[in-house]
């Protein structure tokens, strides 16, 4: 059974930052590209970065390009995104996925920028 758990939202003040993880199980890890979304309210799910298997590839959204990192651990089954110096636009629920075993989302989790 895959799972994706994402865990590291909260409340931060405007310029801070915030670590998100996203664990999974279920499946090849490193064989699977992982992306990290992002929905607000009223607004359509933006894919805000994705990695390669090997951790080797990277891409990210023009909005997020320079103040967000994403990474991943193999042996640990894990994919992070830190990001920095956020902005009161970069709240949302941050959602992990993966397109392996036919497609599959984490529960999402709260990140909060105001002061």
């Amino acid at each position: 059974q895959v799972q994706l758990v994402e865990s590291g939202g909260g409340l931060v003040q405007p310029g801070g930052s915030l670590r998100l993880s996203c664990k999974a199980s279920g499946f090849i890890f490193g064989g699977c590209a992982m992306n990290w979304y992002r929905q607000a309210p009223g607004k359509e799910r933006e894919r805000v970065a994705v990695i390669s298997g090997d951790g080797l590839t990277t891409n990210y959204a023009d909005s997020v390009k320079g103040r967000f990192t994403i990474s991943r651990d193999n042996g640990q089954n894990t994919v992070y995104l830190q990001m920095n110096s956020l902005k009161p636009e970069d709240t949302a629920v941050y959602l992990c996925y993966t397109v392996c075993r036919g497609g599959y989302w984490g529960q999402g989790t709260q990140v909060t920028v105001s002061s």
